[in-house]
């Protein structure tokens, strides 16, 4: 029986615990050792008790070279400005390295920098850069050594409307992605936005036409589409711990059936064991998706205004960042895409 693939996790917030709990059933994967700013010498599963007994790693200061250099894979769940480092370090050290931040999504260095307000570091490491959605761009992460795992958002976004994108059935001027997150999407530092107070019995919009989540889903949207597309984009925080659910709309290019669209999804879609078309007639909710790594949608034509309107569902901390990241990991190591990764939602 071969080695298990050695996995080093750089951070220690809600990604990270939830790689954690996902590797913990992984057949072929352990996690080996993560570090932390905060928790230095502490056990993970103290900073995280529902990881007892499912983890024994002690959380630990970042010594790069010798982290790195243990370990036959890497995530890297740091806030954005900070994966450089850790990246050109496993790149040197020739590992794998999935970057679950935002440092390596944009193909465009100044794209990052004028919606992240950082310096990038490494230009020259973005070419290869391979944007990690196995259902779209499975073969390129298979031959891999970075993989920038999308945002949550975008991850819902993109997957609702790739086919069609594809298929150019929509107008792709007409684009309105309409979001809305659990809390947990706003990661686990205190601070006003996530108190309980202000988030219970509330439903708000927030950096409309601002989120930086905004131009990642315009450019995949556009490699989908060969065009240049253009979108509005509205995220919403909402009273639930996780979860996103988003509403699309396009108008189409040419009349369509609904039966048309149906078969369009889901021939599209058929390999692909973690995205779930829902029968005609039957829209996603969050709860179906709950900690796993699903995406469900569902479509509906408005015949009156020659409108698409796609709904996708997913768990944020699981499709949305880590399940996905695993997914990553798998097809970069020659493992089956879902190794480690099938389970069915929580209801009720």
């Amino acid at each position: 029986m071969s080695a298990k693939i050695k996995v080093g996790i750089v951070g220690d917030g809600y990604t990270a615990e939830e790689l954690v709990r996902l590797l913990a059933g992984h057949p072929e994967a352990e996690v080996i050792a993560i570090t932390s700013l905060f928790n230095i010498g502490r056990d993970f599963a103290a900073v995280f008790p529902n990881l007892l007994r499912y983890t024994e790693v002690i959380c630990e200061s970042m010594e790069l070279t010798s982290f790195i250099g243990r370990c036959d894979a890497i995530f890297v769940a740091l806030p954005h400005g900070q994966a450089v480092p850790v990246v050109k370090e496993a790149v040197a050290q020739n590992k794998k390295v999935i970057d679950l931040g935002a440092d390596f999504r944009f193909k465009q260095v100044e794209v990052y920098e004028e919606w992240y307000g950082v310096k990038h570091e490494a230009p020259e490491l973005l070419e290869e850069v391979v944007y990690g959605i196995p259902e779209l761009y499975g073969a390129q992460v298979r031959q891999a050594r970075i993989v920038a795992n999308p945002g949550c958002y975008p991850t819902s976004a993109i997957l609702g409307m790739a086919p069609v994108l594809k298929a150019g059935l929509v107008d792709i001027r007409t684009l309105i992605v309409d979001s809305k997150s659990g809390v947990s999407g706003a990661g686990r530092t205190p601070g006003m936005h996530n108190l309980f107070c202000e988030v219970n019995e509330n439903v708000k919009a927030y950096n409309v036409a601002t989120h930086r989540h905004g131009p990642e889903i315009e450019q995949v949207y556009s490699w989908l589409a060969g065009a240049e597309a253009t979108l509005t984009f509205t995220p919403h925080l909402i009273p639930m711990s996780r979860g996103i659910l988003s509403t699309i709309y396009a108008s189409l290019t040419r009349p369509v059936t609904q039966t048309e669209l149906q078969a369009l999804y889901e021939d599209f879609y058929r390999d692909c064991f973690f995205i779930r078309v829902l029968p005609e007639g039957q829209l996603p909710m969050t709860r179906a998706v709950y900690t796993t790594n699903h995406c469900d949608i569902g479509l509906v034509i408005d015949p009156r205004n020659g409108r698409l309107v796609v709904v996708s569902a997913i768990d944020n901390l699981v499709k949305g960042a880590s399940g996905q990241a695993i997914q990553n990991l798998n097809l970069m190591c020659g493992l089956k895409e879902t190794c480690g990764l099938k389970a069915a939602g929580l209801l009720p």
